[in-house]
């Protein structure tokens, strides 16, 4: 039973390594995904590489998303002539059956409704939310990718009634130092 124990620990270490995102961090081609668009599109790593990604997690049906948003089409705003792409991902279920379940439709009326005009991205159920291992897991959340598409930082449970502008600058500064 002992000798079990830190074999146990190992694999506990392992997996919290994995879903955490430092090993997404690592990969020599970066994170790899594919995203549609609610508007019918799709959006995927490979057409991101080359710039600093902003990708911010929400859910319609979240109050707090309802504020999230106005702070990332600010973000997006004051960002807009750096290579700085900007998407908020709703996490709204696309299966009738769920409780959480939102179509295109709904989600293009709550972003028009809160006055979102970069593109909506879809992670039903949250797959995409849960790889990059966003810290405890929360809503709102956002996730900074770097010029090569490797998570640069995960920020979960975000007060969206702070500045996100303010609050993201310091760790986008890196990134535009240089411009």
């Amino acid at each position: 039973m002992i000798s079990k124990f830190p074999r146990r620990l190992f694999a506990v270490a392992l997996v919290s390594a994995l879903v955490s995102g430092q090993a997404l961090a690592s990969t020599p081609r970066g994170v790899e995904f594919n995203l549609r668009t609610v508007d019918g599109g799709s959006i995927t790593s490979e057409m991101l590489r080359g710039d600093v990604v902003v990708l911010a997690f929400g859910a319609s049906w979240l109050p707090l998303s309802r504020t999230q948003v106005q702070g990332v089409q600010g973000l997006a705003d004051e960002y807009r002539d750096r290579d700085l792409r900007v998407y908020w991902v709703s996490t709204d279920s696309d299966k009738p059956q769920s409780k959480n379940y939102a179509t295109d439709e709904q989600i293009r009326s709550f972003a028009r409704k809160n006055g979102l005009k970069v593109a909506v991205l879809r992670d039903p159920d949250g797959g995409l939310f849960r790889t990059l291992g966003v810290e405890r897991n929360q809503l709102p959340a956002v996730v900074i990718l770097d010029r090569e598409g490797n998570v640069a930082e995960t920020i979960g449970g975000l007060d969206p009634d702070g500045n996100l502008v303010a609050k993201l600058a310091p760790r986008l500064g890196r990134f535009f130092a240089a411009q």
